[in-house]
């Protein structure tokens, strides 16, 4: 088994969840952070130590305050700092997303400078923080690359000063830094919950869309984001470097269409129209999401994965399966209604996955 214990912030999160799974499956000692102890839904994660055998425990504390960040860390050898505040609308004032996003990674880092024993945080980062508001959108973006902060929204705009943050305090730390920057999250759920990052399944798998919009996507499985964080932890070289983690990037509307090719026979209906511009541009008057999403039309999203590839030996899975996987996941929790042959079958419920 390895030495050491890797402390995994948000535990509760979807890609926390598949880190914890990642992190037991090879031996590792966890320990999870929750907000509240007494209200986490942690069922999942149990059920994840049971199947595994591996140490799994939690601890209570938050990003947005100082208390119990030094419990946190005590003992542990490396940190996975994967919490960061995600909005579900576009917030009135952008600093409700930025500072605890900005605030928290340093509380973690401080905590962890400070412990004596955390050798090594791998933070999740994002490619929002990489391919936002640059002049030639058919670049394609390196780790080299970094987002124009003064022409993103709310969220990328936080991926990008929490990463820097963390950049510029680990400068003169005896602490060594890895960022992952995963594109699109999809993959399948571990319980049931709405995550924003797979909205874009969801509605098109729940035909809520009456046409899509030309937007690009870089496509990462959840599955292979967690190996990127361990290969990350254990590769010697890796300190000091960021990663891209993708397979490729997608159109909506070639997503739609991998949607359409396995569910479509199923009963589901996909939708297939494109919705122009100007169209989009008049509900982007009404609609502040929109709006923000109008300035990504047509704009495609070009992201080099080779680093990871070359450096930490990570293999992705295809998109394609990724996408397959979240839309199963999406109707097995009844996130999204069965249609067909599907109806026949019971959704599963969070209760489900402790069992």
């Amino acid at each position: 088994m390895p030495d050491g214990k890797v402390l995994v912030t948000g535990a509760t999160g979807f890609i926390a969840g598949h880190c914890i799974d990642e992190l037991l499956t090879h031996g590792y000692a966890v320990r999870g952070t929750v907000r509240d102890l007494e209200t986490a839904d942690v069922a999942h994660l149990w059920a994840i130590a049971r199947r595994t055998g591996g140490s799994l425990e939690f601890v209570e504390t938050s990003l947005d305050a100082d208390a119990g960040w030094g419990r946190a860390v005590d003992g542990c050898s490396d940190v996975w700092h994967i919490a960061s505040p995600v909005p579900a609308n576009v917030p009135k004032d952008e600093n409700e997303v930025i500072r605890p996003a900005v605030e928290g990674t340093l509380r973690v880092l401080r905590a962890a400078a400070a412990s004596g024993t955390v050798r090594r945080v791998v933070m999740t980062s994002s490619t929002d923080a990489i391919t936002y508001g640059h002049r030639r959108a058919d670049q394609v973006r390196t780790e080299a690359s970094w987002s124009n902060a003064g022409q993103t929204a709310p969220y990328p705009k936080s991926k990008v000063y929490a990463e820097k943050a963390a950049w510029e305090f680990v400068a003169d730390q005896p602490l060594e830094l890895v960022t992952i920057n995963p594109g699109l999250v999809l993959g399948p759920l571990l319980r049931r919950e709405q995550k924003i990052s797979m909205e874009v399944i969801r509605m098109l798998l729940a035909n809520k869309l009456p046409a899509i919009p030309r937007l690009s996507f870089p496509v990462v499985d959840v599955r292979d984001v967690s190996l990127a964080h361990r290969l990350a932890m254990e590769t010697p070289k890796a300190a000091g470097n960021r990663y891209i983690c993708v397979d490729k990037s997608m159109w909506m509307g070639d997503i739609a269409g991998v949607l359409h090719a396995e569910f479509g026979p199923r009963g589901y209906r996909i939708p297939a129209r494109v919705l122009p511009y100007w169209l989009m541009w008049v509900g982007a008057r009404f609609d502040k999401t929109m709006r923000l999403a109008l300035g990504n039309y047509g704009v495609p999203v070009r992201v080099s994965p080779d680093k990871a590839k070359q450096e930490l030996g990570w293999t992705p899975r295809s998109a394609r399966e990724s996408i397959i996987a979240a839309g199963e996941s999406l109707i097995r929790y009844g996130i999204v209604p069965p249609r067909g042959r599907d109806k026949d079958a019971n959704p599963l419920t969070a209760a489900d996955t402790a069992a």
